[in-house]
């Protein structure tokens, strides 16, 4: 899985949002909110529909702030760890929780 760079906008109820990622599953959803929050963005996630004989839920994750991308906020390191750390592409993508080495020191 790579990072998403479609930037899609929306409504969820009356509120117009920018999708950081759909379909995702739960314990994504969870560990995208917080990260978001933390950050300070208002996020807002939605049950989707399951497609047609699937047994799955997936959820979408949005923000409010309509200019939010995920690839910009990572590659300009300025997306942060709870503990203060900056977030890179793995550790977004939850492929590792080392935040070294950086894409940049690659």
């Amino acid at each position: 899985m790579s990072m998403p760079i479609k930037h899609e906008f929306g409504k969820i109820g009356d509120t117009l949002v920018s999708f950081v990622e759909k379909g995702v599953t739960e314990d994504r959803m969870k560990f995208l909110t917080e990260l978001l929050k933390f950050n300070g963005f208002e996020v807002i996630t939605e049950e989707e529909t399951p497609a047609e004989g699937s047994t799955d839920k997936t959820f979408a994750v949005t923000v409010t702030d309509m200019v939010f991308n995920a690839v910009i906020w990572i590659y300009d390191r300025k997306m942060k760890t709870p503990d203060g750390k900056i977030v890179n592409e793995d550790y977004w993508m939850q492929r590792n929780t080392d935040l070294k080495p950086q894409y940049w020191e690659r």
